[in-house]
């Protein structure tokens, strides 16, 4: 199983990007997404996840800002982030639980197997 993340860089605050995942080594399309993050000096938090049917789930605080989609024919993830913040800046990180359904909560004990990454640095 293999996830890699891209798409991260530095932008200013108020613009947009958008992340992406490709997934390998497992039937992708039947499994549960999700999208965490790790600020500088700060514990992991998820961000959204999504299942196998589409349903999504997202962090409160992100809610209206990002939005996570999947394209099951490309094996890929994505995450869309808009008016980004300085403390948006943070390493994104990839993550496959292997459950048609996602576990209740954004949990990173529920993921089985993780990118390594991508940062993300918004100046203001």
């Amino acid at each position: 199983v293999q996830l890699v993340e891209s798409g991260g860089g530095s932008v200013q605050a108020g613009t947009s990007l958008t992340l992406s995942c490709v997934a390998s080594g497992y039937p992708y399309a039947t499994f549960c997404m999700a999208w965490f993050r790790q600020a500088p000096g700060e514990e992991r938090e998820g961000v959204a996840t999504i299942d196998s049917e589409g349903t999504t789930v997202y962090a409160d605080s992100l809610k209206g800002r990002f939005t996570i989609s999947r394209d099951d024919a490309k094996s890929t993830l994505y995450l869309q982030m808009n008016s980004l913040k300085p403390e948006d800046t943070a390493v994104y990180y990839c993550a496959a639980e292997f459950s048609i359904h996602c576990s209740s909560g954004i949990s990173d004990r529920n993921m089985d197997y993780w990118g390594k990454g991508t940062l993300v640095t918004i100046s203001s």
